[in-house]
């Protein structure tokens, strides 16, 4: 039996005698607030809940779901405990699809000592979530309640992201932000502020046409280093759960570089990294590198290597992987075996052979992160590199090349392969002055360097969503052996799951976030160590409904 029923028990003859197995789902998301004549509709649906309860026999057996899916719902109880559990359902940041949910139901029932198994789910049955299509199930019975709120408008805040990979101190970054108008009505006076630095300012009026949305753009300017949280708000009543949005992100003081040489590092290089402060710069030789550090720097430079051990060259890649910046120069007689092999295993295009050639650098590519910006203002004079001697790259297919920079013949100059997580990126020719001025042209060298340093492969979201992001990834503290880590923020705190996987710890939040907002990670009790920001699923943000026909 599949359809829309009146809450009651039917009691003719085609009622099946002997105990029975009943599952009551009750919708407890967001949209069952709303008011159907004065009261919320999660009442209706708690006291339909009852009355089917009642109508049963004490010897039958009960399961009352919700969306939280907790441990005491998975179990079938007596009929005084059922109605028990229905008194304390409240609304919740949970929202399941109903196929997820009657499969919950499905389990739940099928060990019970019966063939008489009737489920129940009492919901405002929303488009996004109702994705049953046809009962099919002889043995059970299906029989579903639905309850009908007053018809309301809704805007949304729907999502946030910032327009760069990372926001940069002392600069405006561009956040945009999504905005969705989900009533039939045009609307004038939709008003955004933003909270941030513990100011709240407004942002603007927007207009927003009925069914619409609207991405507007709003700059952050971030004057100190450190932990930043952002929350974008809207008016707009009687649904609120979507009219907040917390960001949280990072931004670092000081940018972490280190420097492999073979001897004496390049001395433009070390200029640079040692005069600019933005840069805290370590040079070490290929003889004395501590390999368990790497995954300190954001960026790692190798300044004409002679030639990559495997050890080195497996560190690097996987140094890479993990979400690094490898920036490589190749010597004029490097030994292309070992480069090869090294290069070969991102896989990125591998180094030929090399070309005693003058040639000049004809075009930058500004469309890519690290030069995006960088020229705003460029004038014609602009000196582009010129290099006595280049490498030849193989042009081998499937490599996932981007081209920074390149020569008037169209030859790669500065290239870009992304690696899993991380960035490689491979110079063809090599740092030395002698061959390269690349290092003497400051206003191309020191933003490359910069750009390259900040950029990221996977970058950490700046917001995660309750019910949905069930698992969070965060740095590994190494002295975490015997500690738990714990998240605490919004009223709650507790002590995740948690896998430690390399140099991550991949944290499980399951439903134990419930209240949108901030969350600080801890280690001990000592400072926080990371920052996440949640916030309520946007999926019943569209008030759209199926009704009985």
């Amino acid at each position: 039996v599949f359809a829309f029923a009146q809450p009651f028990i039917p009691l003719d003859q085609e009622v099946k005698v002997g105990r029975k197995a009943v599952s009551v789902y009750v919708d407890n998301s967001f949209s069952m607030a709303a008011l159907s004549e004065d009261v919320p509709l999660l009442e209706k649906a708690k006291q339909r809940a009852r009355e089917i309860i009642s109508a049963y026999g004490i010897e039958d057996r009960f399961q009352v779901l919700t969306n939280d899916f907790a441990g005491r719902n998975q179990r079938t109880l007596g009929q005084e405990e059922a109605l028990a559990l229905v008194d304390e359902i409240a609304i919740g940041p949970a929202v399941r699809a109903l196929s997820t949910v009657v499969a919950r139901q499905e389990q739940a029932l099928k060990n019970s000592d019966t063939d008489n198994r009737l489920l129940y789910l009492i919901s405002d049955f929303q488009r996004n979530v109702t994705d049953l299509t046809t009962w099919e199930d002889s043995t059970t019975d299906l029989t579903l309640i639905p309850l009908q709120a007053v018809r309301e408008s809704n805007v949304a805040i729907d999502s946030a992201w910032f327009e760069g990979p990372v926001p940069l101190l002392n600069q405006n970054n561009r956040l945009l932000v999504r905005l969705q108008n989900y009533s039939d009505e045009d609307l004038d006076n939709v008003r955004l502020t933003v909270k941030y630095s513990g100011q709240q300012k407004p942002e603007g009026v927007l207009e927003l046409p009925a069914r619409t949305t609207l991405i507007d753009t709003v700059n952050i300017n971030v004057s100190q280093p450190g932990w930043q949280e952002v929350t974008l708000s809207i008016t707009d009543y009687p649904i609120t759960f979507d009219d907040d949005y917390h960001l949280a992100f990072r931004v670092a003081e000081k940018v972490r570089v280190l420097n492999i040489s073979d001897e004496q590092p390049n001395r433009y290089l070390r200029a640079v990294l040692e005069g600019l402060s933005v840069f805290d710069a370590t040079f070490q030789t290929s003889q004395g590198l501590d390999y368990g550090q790497m995954g300190t720097y954001q960026m790692i430079v190798l300044d004409d290597l002679q030639s990559i051990s495997t050890g080195l060259a497996a560190e690097l890649q996987r140094y890479v992987r993990s979400g690094g910046n490898l920036l490589v120069f190749p010597p004029r007689g490097a030994d292309l075996a070992s480069y090869q092999s090294f290069l070969g295993a991102f896989p990125a295009n591998v180094l030929e052979n090399f070309s005693e050639e003058e040639r000049t650098v004809g075009s930058i590519n500004t469309d890519e992160f690290v030069f995006n910006d960088v020229f705003e203002n460029r004038s014609d004079n602009l000196r582009l590199p010129v290099t006595q001697g280049n490498f030849n790259l193989s042009r081998f297919s499937g490599r996932q090349e981007e081209v920074l920079m390149s020569y008037r013949d169209g030859a790669p100059y500065l290239t870009k392969y992304r690696s899993d997580q991380g960035h490689l990126y491979l110079c063809t020719a090599p740092l030395s002055d002698a061959v390269n001025n690349l290092v003497q042209n400051a206003e191309i060298f020191v933003p490359m360097l910069y750009k390259m340093a900040i950029s990221a492969g996977v970058q950490r979201p700046v917001a995660y969503t309750i019910g949905k992001d069930e698992v969070i990834i965060t740095k590994h503290q190494p002295h975490a052996s015997e500690a738990a880590y714990k998240l605490r923020g919004s009223g709650q705190e507790f002590i995740p799951e948690q896998r430690i996987v390399s140099s991550q710890v991949y944290l499980g939040v399951d439903n134990q976030v419930s209240q949108a907002g901030f969350y600080q990670l801890f280690l001990n009790e000592d400072e926080p160590l990371d920052r996440f920001a949640f916030n309520y699923n946007r999926r019943e943000s569209a008030l759209d409904y199926f009704r009985p026909e």
